[in-house]
């Protein structure tokens, strides 16, 4: 009877007793302070632009009488427009609001497209190699030989600049990265020992493909998506500050810059308040893809 007591007691001792992995994940994130203050920036932003309706009664192209001073200089902050008035008597909080969901829209659809293009592109080049893998990855080192911000102004002042336009045209300058990311971890996973094994077993390209190499990339594509938006949503505001992005009267930030540049020394907040909207955006998403690469790598496992 006492020889079967120990046996119990090892299986308990064996037992796992360990959190699951997401609930540790989720604390890890929550206890990185830079990480809720990327956090709160980004969901700041988000609500602003989709609750914009109901924050503010004004429309972003709507006018007033008193929106402007007896000169025609744009107001100051004040009790009614609480970021000031533009050139036009437009409320500034409002059209920076809206201005925010052009921001979004476009490094969401543009940032998911060009992580389509470069995955592809990165799994084929690095799974099958020999001349399918040199075309491919010449042809990403020819993309990537052109300035970005060149080629998006180029191929924008091809077309007729429209919110779809732009998202188009920043996700075909910003799929590269992705592309030589996941070429590289591709190349790796293609040789290690169970997609051998796999291999041997006769198993298809597809079964190799979407069981064993896609769900390894899953969080790598977390993580460079994430830091990806911020370049979006700066690229997108340097398009519509030229002119060649989006068109008034779409409210875009980099178009409100724009607009009001001239007031730049009488009405400084004309610029300052849409500049600190993309800086607050851009280090958001930068904070919190920066906290998913920690999380997520597996050589931090195990640290705090």
């Amino acid at each position: 009877m006492t020889s079967g007591a120990p046996n119990n007691n090892a299986a308990v001792a064996t037992a796992p007793v360990a959190a699951p992995r997401e609930r540790g994940r989720l604390a890890r994130l929550i206890r990185q302070p830079l990480a809720m203050i990327g956090l709160f920036f980004v969901i700041a932003t988000v609500l602003g632009a989709m609750l914009a309706p109901w924050i503010t009664p004004y429309g972003p192209d709507e006018q007033f009488f008193d929106g402007l001073t007896i000169e025609g200089s744009p107001l100051p902050p004040n009790a009614q427009f609480w970021l000031g008035t533009d050139l036009l008597g437009r409320d500034l909080l409002t059209r920076i609001l809206y201005g925010a969901r052009t921001s979004l829209i476009i490094g969401v659809v543009a940032n998911g497209i060009a992580l389509l293009i470069g995955t592809t592109i990165g799994v084929l080049a690095g799974y099958f190699r020999g001349i399918t893998g040199a075309i491919l990855m010449r042809f990403t080192d020819l993309m990537m030989s052109f300035p970005a911000l060149l080629l998006a102004i180029c191929l924008a002042a091809v077309f007729q600049p429209s919110l779809w336009i732009v998202a188009m045209v920043i996700a075909l300058v910003n799929w590269v990265q992705t592309a030589r990311i996941v070429y590289t971890e591709t190349s790796t996973l293609s040789e290690r020992e169970f997609v051998a094994a796999e291999r041997t077993l006769g198993a298809s390209t597809s079964r190799i493909l979407f069981k064993h190499i896609l769900p390894h990339l899953v969080p790598t594509m977390i993580v460079w998506g994430t830091l990806g938006i911020s370049t979006t949503v700066l690229l997108e505001a340097t398009l519509s500050y030229l002119g060649v992005g989006v068109q008034p009267p779409t409210p875009s930030w980099g178009n409100i810059i724009f607009e009001n540049q001239t007031y730049f020394q009488s009405a400084p907040w004309l610029v300052f308040f849409p500049g600190a909207a993309i800086l607050a955006l851009a280090l958001g998403f930068n904070l919190v893809g920066d906290a998913l690469r920690d999380i997520l790598d597996p050589t931090q496992r195990g640290r705090n």
